[in-house]
């Protein structure tokens, strides 16, 4: 493994932590249609894919995505993937859904797909748990999963150098202010 945690918590700084995040306007924030971030590569958020499978995106977000290079996360992958397992068999609706994914995840260029390094899943890690207690959420309710993915995510977009592109404004906020070098581009269905 090579990981440097001593460098990890001197740029998180999870000791010197200990305020509630707040969720910062909308004005505050970037959004995906911002000229600031035109061009820049994005990594999609899960959310992103359901939209696009429900067909929920704006003609906007669909234009801006053709645009755009995407990468892809096995975060995410797999986060879609989870269907496979949870949905119910007997159900009328899950084989369509099934092949919606199985398309999707198919149609996904293996050279922008990334895996989280050690790094990220370390650093992922420390976000939750600082996640966590700023916000004073209790532990054991379920909750260190989403963060921990939304970090891995996060992370992994830093690392490339491109910006995550989510409707999850609230929980990317909160991350974005801990790491304020990552680069986050919302929208709205």
């Amino acid at each position: 493994m090579s990981f440097d945690l001593d460098k990890a918590l001197r740029r998180l700084k999870p000791h010197k932590r200990g305020r509630q995040l707040q969720r910062r306007g909308d004005a505050e924030l970037l959004w995906q249609d911002d000229p600031r971030l035109r061009g820049l590569p994005v990594l999609l958020d899960t959310c992103v894919y359901i939209d696009i499978l429900q067909g929920r995106t704006s003609t906007s977000l669909d234009a801006d995505l053709d645009l755009r290079t995407r990468h892809h996360s096995v975060v995410c992958i797999g986060e879609l993937l989870h269907a496979f397992g949870r949905l119910d068999p007997q159900h009328a609706g899950t084989a369509a859904v099934q092949d919606a994914l199985r398309g999707a995840v198919a149609a996904i260029p293996p050279s922008r797909t990334h895996t989280p390094s050690d790094s990220h899943w370390i650093e992922a890690n420390i976000l939750t748990g600082l996640l966590l207690r700023l916000q004073e959420i209790p532990r054991h309710q379920g909750q260190e999963h989403r963060f921990l993915n939304d970090a891995l995510i996060l992370l992994q977009a830093r690392s490339l150098g491109v910006a995550v592109l989510t409707r999850n404004i609230a929980d990317f906020d909160y991350l974005s202010q801990l790491v304020p070098d990552a680069i986050v581009a919302n929208y709205r269905v």
